[in-house]
């Protein structure tokens, strides 16, 4: 959780216009309790995804005052060489998974482009879609291992710190448990849009033709905001 110690202190490896307003939560109990359960499950041997250099990607890569849209995810992906901290996203070089593949159809349906060769969003997070899981470490092969554990009193504070401090943010709420954080969510001043999750299980119950894609850039547009190229490089 925290950056490699520099010639004077240690820092927190997260970008300045989120610091700004999450530092506290590093000196709450919680935050401490988390960081110890972290540092236990390594001495134990076991492998975390994702790499401690990349467990605050999502927050690095947009920061707060570029935040447009915002995609909730659950868990990192728990499989080797996937997870690189932004939601529903993979490293280069690796198959996209099913939900993904999904989302990427919806693009093609709504948009008209092929779906990529690749399944890496890091372009995204770059032009401002926050790509934010509720947990943001795992174990490998433990789906939903560190649940529960504080990462989502973390990851609720980093949306209430959205709601309070940008204006006219897109919030995508796909399946169930994203939909819950929509409590967190003044709707007089974001959009919040709802689907079923892009899961096999669930995408053709109405993830699948929800046009959320370009909801969104209608949106961004009427806030004379920059729409997102959903086309990946």
């Amino acid at each position: 959780m925290m950056a490699p110690e520099s010639k004077t202190e240690k820092s927190i490896d997260l970008h300045s216009s989120w610091l700004e307003y999450l530092q506290p939560e590093f000196e709450l109990p919680y935050m401490r309790q988390l960081k110890q359960f972290l540092l236990q499950q390594k001495q134990a041997g076991k492998t975390i995804y994702p790499e401690s250099k990349n467990i605050f990607n999502a927050f690095n890569t947009t920061p707060l005052n570029k935040v447009k849209v915002v995609i909730l995810g659950q868990d990192p992906y728990h499989g080797p060489h996937q997870a690189h901290g932004l939601c529903f996203s993979v490293q280069p070089g690796v198959v996209a998974p099913p939900s993904l593949k999904n989302i990427f159809k919806e693009i093609e349906r709504d948009f008209g482009f092929a779906s990529p060769n690749h399944g890496c969003l890091q372009s995204w997070a770059a032009q401002g879609v926050l790509l934010l899981n509720a947990t943001l470490t795992v174990e490998q092969a433990r789906a939903g291992s560190h649940q529960g554990q504080g990462w989502e009193q973390f990851t609720d504070r980093a949306i209430q710190v959205l709601n309070e401090q940008c204006q006219g943010v897109v919030f995508l709420l796909w399946g169930s448990y994203a939909q819950k954080k929509r409590e967190l969510i003044n709707t007089s001043k974001h959009l919040i849009l709802t689907a079923p999750h892009p899961s096999p299980l669930s995408a053709y119950r109405g993830f699948i033709g929800c046009g959320h894609f370009s909801q969104a850039n209608k949106y961004l547009q009427q806030q004379a905001q920059t729409p997102i190229d959903w086309r990946l490089p």
